[in-house]
C-alpha cells in the first residue's frame, strides 16, 4: 500500500494528518508539494491536504474532483467540518485495523532468511 499526501506549501494541516496516520499505521508516507492548479488537477488534489492511498483519494466526493490549490476540510463521523479525518476514518480508508497495518509494514521490511540461516533454524 502506497500512502501519499498532496499539500500546498506551509499547509497547517499537513502535520496533524501525518500525526493521525502515524497513530493508525506504520506504513511510510510520502508528501508532495502542489503549487499550481494545473498540478492539483494532474495529481488529483482536492484541497490541501489530500491523502492518496495507492493513488486514489478515499475521501473524494462522488462527483468530479474540485482540484485546486486551496484548503481542504473533511467531515467527521458526526458530519462536522474538521481539518483532518479522525483515526477511525483513516483506518477505514486504509481498510485495515492498526495491528494489521503494523504487521503488514513489518512484513514488508522483514528480510527472508538466506539458505544458511534456514539450515540453522
Amino acid at each position: 500500500m502506497r500512502l501519499e499526501i498532496l499539500h500546498v506549501p506551509d499547509c497547517p494541516n499537513l502535520a496533524p494528518l501525518l500525526d493521525r496516520l502515524a497513530q493508525v499505521t506504520a506504513l511510510p508516507v510520502t508528501t508532495r508539494v502542489i503549487e499550481s492548479d494545473a498540478d492539483a488537477v494532474r495529481f488529483g488534489m482536492a484541497g490541501s491536504p489530500t491523502l492518496l492511498v495507492d493513488g486514489v483519494d478515499p475521501f473524494a466526493a462522488a462527483d468530479a474532483c474540485a482540484c485546486s490549490v486551496s484548503c481542504r476540510l473533511y467531515r467527521d463521523e458526526d458530519g462536522r467540518m474538521v481539518a483532518v479525518p479522525s483515526p477511525e476514518q483513516l483506518r477505514a480508508a486504509l481498510g485495515q485495523s492498526t495491528s494489521t497495518a503494523v504487521l503488514s509494514a513489518w512484513r514488508r521490511r522483514a528480510l527472508p532468511l538466506d539458505a544458511a540461516e534456514q539450515a540453522v533454524r
